[in-house]
């Protein structure tokens, strides 16, 4: 029997040199190399490294304040002019690309400037412990001592202001919620919540459905409005209280909140009873927070001299910026391009940061942005290996910090092992667990959030730094 097969020379597509035995068959394509995947690794990792090493995220420093600036606003519309008022009275109004002073009133109120915000005209409103609301004009401003448009007087001292997104309204926040109207001297309406004696702390319009209004208050609470009914539709009742709120730019039913207790918290307001992520990574009270125009990220300031920005949806392991003459950080925003940070601390610094901390400013060619982006793509696909993910996730942070939070993790292990023995050790109906179950589930009715642990530590100023390892104890 014959078999008839086709027969290829190897001299007509193998290399061969003199002396050889009989080559083996090799697939020539470069994706099928035996050692791509190593070579790829070791990309991804090199690209890992890259970004640690040109992670430097300062850019600039505003200066002009006497004293800490408590509140930071970016006008609607621009990507340059933010708004920064300070506990020394002043307010200040500045162009980040030039980083000059678009307006400078030193003595703009009589005590702490506790709020501004900016119209959809550019128009500038301030308010402050002096009972008075300020209306500003950018237009021919360029004088020593400018001077209001217009002053609103109210009855008790101002904590924060907000601006409606079209019509000529702005809401204060004091004892109560009230709603003014830009051409009228009194406010047009009161909102305030039954039998509540709060002082709201942080007021803010929703992005999209403009007639609902939020507030946070000194009793713990989180309240919505109605400003067509004039009433509060519902509250939510914390553990402890929040310091600042922002809504979502791209979801208007998520609100984020910044709260007492070291954590950042979002919401849904159509579904109150619990939260839809918690965020965790201060090791002291998170002051502010304000949202990325994406809706993708968002940043935060804390008591613990950090400033941090969160991806949307991961609660650990954010971007950690610091300075060693940074103070406590009082406001943080992101601009409208999404592209910088700002942040208010208590040494009287305006602070520009990069959001992304290995970015590169300037002019990039069409070379050098396929050349990140495949570098992107790298350790996104090899986020999952342990060294390049180590590499990734490491960030250096002051070790006053590192310690506080080290401190923090050993406090919060030592509580779930007491509560686990508790559990295991006390009888099925006995007085023990009880009372347990009802501290567990006493953080009001309508949410069930439960605070460990609360960490109480003053940093020391100016120290060195030490490396953290992101979700190593979260």
């Amino acid at each position: 029997m014959k078999i008839q097969v086709l027969q290829h020379d190897p001299a007509l597509h193998l290399p061969q040199r003199p002396g050889d035995p009989t080559p083996t068959s090799r697939n020539l394509n470069p994706l099928m190399h035996p050692f791509a995947r190593a070579r790829e690794r070791t990309r991804a990792l090199n690209a890992a490294k890259m970004d640690r090493m040109f992670a430097k995220p300062f850019i600039a420093s505003l200066e002009g304040h006497v004293d800490a600036v408590e509140v930071l606003a970016k006008q609607p519309g621009s990507l340059t002019t933010v708004a920064s008022g300070s506990w020394d009275g002043g307010v200040i109004v500045h162009h980040l690309a030039r980083r000059s002073q678009l307006l400078h009133a030193p003595q703009a109120h009589k005590g702490k400037v506790s709020g501004v915000c900016f119209s959809r005209e550019g128009r500038l409103f301030t308010c402050g412990v002096d009972r008075n609301i300020k209306l500003w004009s950018l237009e021919n401003s360029h004088t020593e001592n400018p001077q209001p448009v217009t002053v609103f007087n109210g009855k008790s001292a101002f904590n924060s202001i907000d601006h409606h997104n079209s019509d000529p309204l702005f809401a204060s926040a004091s004892n109560l919620v009230q709603i003014w109207d830009e051409t009228k001297s009194l406010p047009i309406s009161n909102l305030t919540f039954p039998t509540s004696t709060e002082t709201i702390t942080s007021v803010r319009f929703n992005l999209s459905e403009a007639s609902v209004l939020a507030s946070v208050g000194s009793d713990r609470t989180f309240t919505l409005y109605d400003i067509r009914t004039g009433k509060a539709e519902r509250r939510v009742v914390m553990q402890m209280s929040s310091n600042s709120l922002a809504w979502s730019p791209t979801f208007p039913t998520t609100v984020l909140l910044a709260s007492e207790d070291h954590n950042l918290y979002t919401f849904d307001i159509r579904h109150l009873d619990a939260p839809t992520q918690i965020y965790k990574g201060h090791v002291a009270a998170v002051m502010s927070c304000d949202w990325a125009p994406t809706g993708l990220e968002f940043v935060s300031g804390g008591w613990d001299r950090t400033v941090r920005i969160w991806t949307e949806g991961r609660g650990h392991s954010p971007e950690v910026y610091h300075t060693k003459r940074m103070q406590r950080v009082s406001s943080t925003l992101f601009t409208s391009d999404a592209r910088f940070v700002v942040s208010g601390s208590d040494d009287g610094n305006v602070r520009i940061w990069k959001a992304k901390a290995a970015e590169r400013l300037g002019v990039i060619t069409a070379r050098e942005r396929a050349a990140i982006e495949y570098r992107d793509s790298l350790k996104d696909r090899w986020k999952t290996d342990a060294e390049v993910g180590r590499v990734v996730r490491s960030r250096h942070i002051p070790k006053p910090v590192y310690q506080a939070g080290k401190l923090k993790r050993t406090m919060l292990e030592a509580q779930r092992v007491k509560e686990e023995r508790r559990r295991k050790h006390t009888r099925v109906g006995g007085e023990q667990a009880e009372g347990r179950a009802e501290e567990a589930g006493g953080c009001g009715a309508d949410v069930g959030l439960v605070v460990l642990v609360e960490v109480w530590i003053d940093l020391p100023f100016g120290m060195g730094c030490q490396e953290e390892r992101s979700g190593a104890g979260e």
